[in-house]
């Protein structure tokens, strides 16, 4: 039996959603979901410039963890631009739980 997913410390909120190509209804695109556990990661690493283990201690994760979500992370938003797909930023409140910080634990 699997180890329970440890929780992930989100200290940003995106404020879009979704990312498609220009000129193509979405009704016409498949998309590729990104976590904001992912995103975050993302932000953090490529954005930031932070490394991994700074990265890691700040989402509350190991090293390893977040290597594995960056590389999902890279690849879901590396398939979205060469296939043409839609990227979408999934939130789901029933994993995420608000700190008094304003920062978001995401399950």
């Amino acid at each position: 039996m699997p180890r329970n997913k440890s929780c992930r410390k989100v200290n940003w909120q995106p404020g879009v959603v979704y990312f498609k190509p220009s000129g193509i209804p979405m009704r016409d695109l498949q998309e590729e979901v990104l976590g904001w556990d992912e995103v975050e990661a993302i932000r953090l690493v490529d954005m930031e410039g932070l490394y991994q283990d700074a990265a890691a201690e700040q989402m509350g994760v190991s090293r390893q963890t977040i290597g594995r979500i960056l590389k999902e992370a890279r690849r879901k938003t590396a398939a979205a631009m060469v296939s043409g797909k839609a990227l979408r930023i999934e939130f789901k409140p029933d994993e995420v739980e608000l700190n008094a910080s304003d920062s978001v634990e995401v399950n």
